[in-house]
């Protein structure tokens, strides 16, 4: 049997475990039921991941005993609204789905976020479980328990933190994943490293050929240590008010690079300009030495990642930055780097220094 190892997350009466490894899906059942679950189950997924896999998660819970309903929605961003809950709950009532019904959430980053939102408001909160099939969603989206779906113009605006009872990442589901995705998904990966963990920066810029390749045992070292990474953050500050702060890494000017891209360009993308823009800021207010600079504009590119901005223009970006919820008085909440591997949060960075590296820039 293939091997399989564990990251528990640690929090208060809710700890839960992320399990890391290939073929595991076919497991989730029996480890249900060894959590006590029976009865039924819900599979939430989208068109794209259900032809793929849904068969074996099926299969595995019904062998363990569940009776199993698989609902699919359409593919997409746009699927993250309150429209597309409301059919799920019709959906789960329809199915007779109880408090004790376990729904899992088999896909990417979108339906993690969806099922996610789903599980945790209906009935008041229904277990979920996290089956991630995507680079982004295993290393990032489904530890930690945000869960959001969009309104209007505006990402991830209504939600809710709503922990998982666990989290299945199976590396398998990354083989049939095209390589933008998984670009897209080592923007992440390398995002826990700066902030966090030289060593796995290091194990990322030797290993990156082989990631983009979908190498199993690679790609399961990149999961479980950004699993690690992400779930020792959620233990020490579960609702974002210090530490987890740090996971917002290139995000700051990522949003905006997204926004004023009208969201073509993909979220990983968009994070690896943000990393160089703060590594960038971080060298000129004399943190961060250049040669660690060098090196991270080294291991984004190396991933296939862009290291500059785009053909935006740049004043529209640091326009879109003065909305940001983090802005205060002109002043941004930035996390910075004193070095590869240690981030700290900074609200002294001026918007004036922010545009000054944006437009002399690439």
């Amino acid at each position: 049997m293939a091997s399989m190892k564990k990251v528990k997350v640690e929090l208060a009466g809710r700890s839960y475990e992320v399990r890391v490894g290939a073929g595991l899906l076919a497991r989730a059942g029996l480890w249900l039921k060894g959590e006590g679950f029976s009865g039924r189950a819900v599979v939430i997924t989208d068109t794209t991941v259900g032809p793929l896999y849904a068969d074996v998660l099926r299969q595995g819970l019904a062998n363990a005993g569940f009776d199993v309903t698989v609902l699919e929605v359409p593919a997409g961003e746009e699927q993250k609204s309150l429209e597309t809950a409301g059919r799920l709950y019709e959906k789960l009532t329809a199915a007779y789905t109880e408090r004790t019904t376990p729904v899992l959430a088999l896909g990417g980053g979108v339906v993690g976020d969806l099922a996610g939102f789903v599980a945790a408001t209906y009935l008041r909160g229904v277990p979920l479980v996290q089956v991630p099939t995507t680079l982004l969603a295993q290393v990032d989206s489904s530890i930690g328990g945000k869960t959001a779906v969009d309104h209007g113009k505006l990402k991830n605006v209504i939600g809710v933190f709503y922990q998982p009872q666990m989290v299945i990442a199976d590396i398998d589901t990354l083989k049939t994943l095209p390589e933008d995705e998984l670009t897209n998904g080592l923007a992440e990966a390398i995002k826990c490293a700066a902030i966090r963990d030289r060593n796995l920066f290091n194990f990322l810029d030797i290993n990156m050929n082989k990631a983009l390749q979908a190498h199993t045992g690679v790609l399961e070292e990149i999961v479980l240590e950004a699993a690690r990474i992400k779930a020792e953050i959620v233990a020490r500050d579960e609702k974002e008010t210090g530490l987890r702060e740090i996971l917002n890494f290139g995000h700051t000017v990522g949003h905006a690079v997204e926004a004023v891209s009208g969201f073509r360009l993909k979220h990983g993308r968009a994070v690896a300009i943000g990393m160089m823009v703060a590594a960038e800021i971080s060298s000129r207010m004399n943190l961060l030495d250049a040669g660690d600079v060098a090196r991270l504009e080294e291991v984004i590119v190396k991933a296939g990642l862009p290291a500059q901005v785009p053909d935006l223009d740049k004043k529209e970006v640091v326009r879109a930055m003065r909305h940001d919820k983090k802005v205060r008085q002109d002043r941004v909440r930035f996390v910075l780097l004193k070095a590869i591997g240690n981030a700290f949060v900074s609200d002294g960075v001026d918007l004036a220094l922010v545009e000054e590296v944006l437009v002399g820039w690439g």
